[in-house]
């Protein structure tokens, strides 16, 4: 059973989770993303389970090692954890939410001690193959609280039934296991040639809670290239679509 927390999250647009332990009690983070912690808060690194769940993890996309930090004081005491890059922090009690809940590779922040980062590898070959985030994505189990990022502003989506909702592989934040997760071709010459909005969209199938992110980190990291000078290997937004890009060269005169 996972430690139960108590936390207040920080910030707009650059957020930051502060944790209160209990004595005794630990959070389980992401290497690297501490920020800050009280007296009497010890660090503890490890694979948390063996090489295997290292390699896992790693798999996943987040690091080979875990680091726990506990509370060994005789009173209560706070750490905090801050987000990679512009967005938000989304708080799952995964006791509520079934006891999993599966979001994209390089999300995870931290969570209560004794929650499990696995993978979950997409079911349909489709999925899979033009995803965004291909055949591997994280599945967090457990039975407390787990905090993952996603990139700019947060859509929360509850589909019924049936319900279906159409997304830009990379603005998928994370989804509850119920959903049904599938890709689509979007259709038409001119779409796919100068759309800019790629080839595939997700195809989302209720029931189930979705989280859709704005700023993908992918697409953030096209900007900044593209602002730089430097050649663009990434995703293609805009008029920057595989027909767009051969007209601005040619405009450009490269």
């Amino acid at each position: 059973m996972a430690d139960v927390i108590d936390y207040q999250i920080f910030g707009d647009d650059m957020q930051i989770v502060e944790i209160e332990l209990d004595p005794g009690e630990g959070v389980r983070a992401e290497a690297g993303a501490m920020m800050y912690m009280e007296q009497g808060i010890q660090m503890q690194t490890g694979t948390g389970g063996g090489m295997f769940r290292g390699f896992k993890r790693m798999i996943s996309g987040e690091s080979f090692f875990i680091t726990t930090f506990l509370n060994n004081a005789n009173r209560k005491q706070k750490v905090a954890f801050g987000a990679p890059y512009p967005g938000k922090v989304i708080p799952l009690d995964l006791q509520k939410m079934g006891g999993g809940f599966i979001c994209q590779k390089d999300s995870f922040l931290c969570a209560a001690r004794g929650t499990e980062i696995e993978i979950a590898f997409s079911k349909r070959i489709g999925a899979g193959l033009f995803g965004g985030e291909g055949f591997i994505l994280q599945r967090l189990e457990g039975d407390g609280m787990t905090f993952i990022h996603a990139g700019g502003t947060l859509i929360e989506k509850n589909l019924s039934h049936g319900e279906v909702l159409r997304v830009d592989t990379g603005c998928l934040a994370a989804f509850a296991p119920s959903v049904d997760y599938d890709i689509q071709f979007i259709g038409g010459f001119k779409n796919a040639l100068f759309g800019g909005e790629g080839l595939f969209m997700a195809t989302l199938t209720g029931p189930g809670l979705v989280y859709l992110e704005s700023l993908p980190l992918s697409r953030l990291a096209d900007r900044i290239i593209a602002a730089s000078g430097i050649s663009n290997t990434g995703e293609s937004r805009g008029v920057g679509g595989i027909g767009g890009r051969i007209l601005g060269d040619l405009l450009s005169g490269d």
